[in-house]
């Protein structure tokens, strides 16, 4: 798996567990950013639809349907927010004359 972080190569042993850090950034393993299943654009950004709600997509979590991305989440929730944001207001800002 690749670290959502730090973008470092993790090496999984046979599963994820709640206490698991990256050894490169120190950051959980085993937290929705780095899960197959995250999706900003999914229901509760997660397209596993039994999962439970997580507040906090950047912390260890206790989640049992948790699986190791095969690559690095893409931008947060917010940065994309800001970005598509900054695109509109760019797009209808009026042009002077």
């Amino acid at each position: 798996m690749i670290c959502y972080s730090c973008k470092k190569p993790v090496q999984v042993e046979d599963k994820v567990f709640r206490g698991d850090l990256c050894r490169s950034c120190g950051r959980a393993l085993h937290c929705c950013r780095n899960c197959g299943f995250y999706d900003i654009r999914a229901h509760n950004q997660c397209r596993e639809p039994q999962a439970e709600w997580v507040g906090d997509k950047e912390s260890a979590n206790f989640c049992d349907y948790f699986r190791p991305a095969e690559s690095a989440a893409g931008p947060s929730g917010a940065g994309a927010q800001e970005d598509s944001r900054k695109k509109l207001e760019d797009l209808f800002r009026k042009k002077p004359g």
